[in-house]
């Protein structure tokens, strides 16, 4: 019997400065087979019932939830990160998502990070939620010279490095990272339960450009993917705000959309 078809989703992401509401349609129109909601400054995505609307209204389905990770989202329902998570796994259950996207904790956040692990495995055990921690990369310090970097991260950028049931794996992080997205995606084994896919040049910045356009191996870790029975899903993730026009947007996400199935062998 054939392995069954990974999902290829839309994150909301893909569409800012647009609303959620507009990833969901995008995603019905274009082919999608469910979304991932970035949930952050816009109304929307921090309201399950306005997300549930959505996608009963497009018939496009929330299989992922990023939870509020970001340094502009510290303030999204909650300054403490330990509710910030618990309402995203919430969430998720209510949407009826199977997975959450997390980021490790800042250096900063010392409290959190000790707990972090065990609170990953909790709501994991309670929930039956995936909570797959992201790869990440090194930034710029302030006033650091044009080639320092630090991780802003603890342990580091690397999650595997503090070992995790679940794993996302970003492919602009990796290229931010100057990292073996193959070898990475080695390291997670049977835990890498989530991808996001997007492309990147190797300069140190989160790219997150439309697959194929950059040097990262798009194509032959989607083709990884299959090989290994890869039974989570990939998310597209790229960055469309350059976009002048509607129709531009548009077909950078048909092709982002038309590459992927195509190394799935869909």
């Amino acid at each position: 019997m054939a392995a069954p078809a990974i999902p290829v989703t839309l994150s909301t992401a893909s569409v800012w400065p647009l609303r959620a509401q507009n990833a969901f349609e995008l995603a019905s129109d274009l082919g999608y087979d469910g979304v991932e909601v970035m949930v952050w400054a816009d109304p929307d995505s921090q309201d399950v019932k306005a997300l549930r609307r959505h996608s009963k209204a497009t018939g496009v389905p929330v299989l992922s939830l990023h939870s509020p990770s970001l340094l502009i989202t510290q303030r999204v329902w909650s300054p403490d990160p330990v509710e910030r998570l618990r309402r995203s796994v919430d969430a998720a259950q209510e949407l009826g998502a199977n997975t959450v996207v997390v980021h490790p904790p800042f250096r900063w956040q010392r409290r959190y990070g000790d707990a972090f692990a065990d609170l990953v495995a909790e709501l994991e055990r309670d929930s039956g939620v995936a909570v797959a921690v992201e790869n990440m990369f090194k930034v710029r310090p302030p006033g650091g010279g044009r080639n320092a970097r630090m991780s802003a991260f603890r342990p580091s950028i690397d999650p595997t490095d503090v070992g995790y049931a679940h794993y996302t794996l970003d492919l602009s992080h990796t290229s931010a990272a100057g990292m073996d997205s193959l070898a990475l995606a080695e390291r997670m084994g049977p835990g890498l339960a989530h991808v996001h896919l997007a492309d990147g040049t190797g300069a140190p910045k989160d790219e997150h450009l439309v697959p194929g356009r950059g040097s990262q191996p798009c194509g032959e870790l989607l083709e990884w993917l299959v090989e290994r029975d890869y039974d989570g899903a990939v998310v597209l993730e790229v960055n469309t705000r350059a976009a002048r026009y509607p129709a531009r947007r548009v077909a950078d996400l048909a092709e982002a959309l038309l590459f992927t199935r195509l190394h799935l062998g869909q």
